[in-house]
């Protein structure tokens, strides 16, 4: 699939068929998000794989966005493994970990796989029942999925603020 097509094709799925992913499918997303840029290349993501029915009725003691998908990663980051900038201190780890998700989602999309960007989680909640060590912090949860005959995007979808409120050129 071309870049462009696959861009204009995806939207948030909130819909999803009862039908696993087969684990060829997961580990070919996983090894795009694992070639996914990082600061310095210290790759501090770190994805909990949620592919059984058991973990999946779990996550929904920590979200209430699940849309009953088959199939969900979380993306966390290790706190300690983290390349920071040395003017203000801030850390690359947020970012290489929304990185990686956007990698993820893209490569979701290529498969035929739909996925939601989900923030709306507990991630207290996450850490107890997934067994998540303190010094890994869960950042995006993605919800993926086959998508129902049914699903379709959400109104908001395809509205976009003007290009002028938010490219600058030299200065704002």
């Amino acid at each position: 699939m071309e870049f462009s097509q696959l861009i204009e094709e995806r939207y948030s799925v909130r819909k999803f068929k009862q039908q696993h992913l087969p684990q060829e499918v997961i580990s070919r997303i996983l090894d795009a998000a694992h070639k996914a840029p990082t600061g310095c290349n210290y790759q501090p993501q770190r994805i909990l794989v949620l592919n059984s029915g058991e973990a999946m009725e779990k996550l929904k003691g920590c979200t209430k966005c699940h849309f009953n998908a088959p199939t969900a990663m979380l993306v966390c980051y290790e706190k300690n493994e983290s390349w920071t900038r040395k003017y203000d201190g801030a850390l690359s780890a947020p970012v290489d970990a929304a990185i990686v998700t956007t990698y993820l989602m893209l490569a979701a999309q290529n498969e035929g796989v739909g996925s939601c960007w989900v923030m709306y989680f507990d991630p207290a909640a996450m850490r107890e029942t997934f067994a998540i060590p303190e010094s890994v912090e869960p950042t995006a949860l993605l919800v993926m999925g086959y998508p129902a005959e049914d699903s379709a995007p959400m109104d908001l979808h395809n509205q976009f603020r003007p290009m002028s409120d938010v490219v600058f050129y030299d200065r704002f």
